[in-house]
This record gives C-alpha cells, sequence and structure tokens, in this order.
C-alpha cells in the first residue's frame, strides 16, 4: 500500500524530560505522525467517513503532549502510537516521530527526535 496522511509539526507544550527542571518549567514539543491506509474510498466517495480525521489524530497528540508528565519522549511517541492505532485500527502502519528541540544537553543542536513505528 502506498497511500498516506502525514501530519507534520503539531506543537503542543509539555513537561516530559529526565531531569526535574524539565518537569517543573516545561519546553515545546512537535510531532510528526505518518499513516499508511488505503484512501481509494474516499479518494472516490469525498467523503471524511472514509479516511482517517486528520484533525482528530492532531487532537489526539495534543492530549498526549499535554498530559501525564513522562521522563522519555520514546515514551510519549510510544503511547502516541498506540493510542493512533488503537483509535483507528484502518492504519496499517502509524510512524510517529517526537522532537525535542530544547534537550538539555551539552552541546548545540537543532534537534533531537525519536521515531516508533507500529
Amino acid at each position: 500500500m502506498a497511500d498516506l496522511i502525514e501530519i507534520k509539526g503539531i506543537k503542543s507544550f509539555g513537561y516530559h524530560g529526565v531531569l526535574e527542571s524539565e518537569k517543573v518549567t516545561g519546553q515545546d514539543f512537535y510531532v510528526d505522525v505518518t499513516l499508511e491506509v488505503d484512501l481509494t474510498r474516499a479518494s472516490v466517495s469525498d467523503n471524511v467517513s472514509d479516511t482517517i480525521n486528520y484533525a482528530e489524530v492532531t487532537d489526539l497528540v495534543v492530549k498526549e503532549i499535554t498530559g501525564d508528565r513522562l521522563s522519555l519522549i520514546e515514551k510519549l511517541a510510544g503511547n502516541i502510537a498506540d493510542r493512533i492505532k488503537a483509535t483507528y485500527p484502518q492504519a496499517a502502519t502509524v510512524s510517529v516521530t517526537v522532537h525535542k528541540p530544547q534537550a538539555p544537553v551539552n552541546a548545540q543542536v537543532k534537534d533531537i527526535s525519536v521515531t516508533i513505528n507500529r
């Protein structure tokens, strides 16, 4: 299957990190989602019920980012991927990348990210 729905750069503020300061002050997180799903029906019907509603997926991602405080972005990405897969079983695969550009590391970096595939 080659049909994809991609949502890039979902931004929300969360309190995830290993350091206590990250859990207190928080930071912006960005999430990219790619869903492999058969879009044949939607491409003919022009009906949102024949696809995966990307507005709903975006809301789901924001709820996860703003939800429980986690230590690892690996856990955050896994939670998002598992929740999308459970909510939208018609997605053959789900790929979630969590970006943490303000990660506290001892070097200047443009971005740090983790990608989970389900």
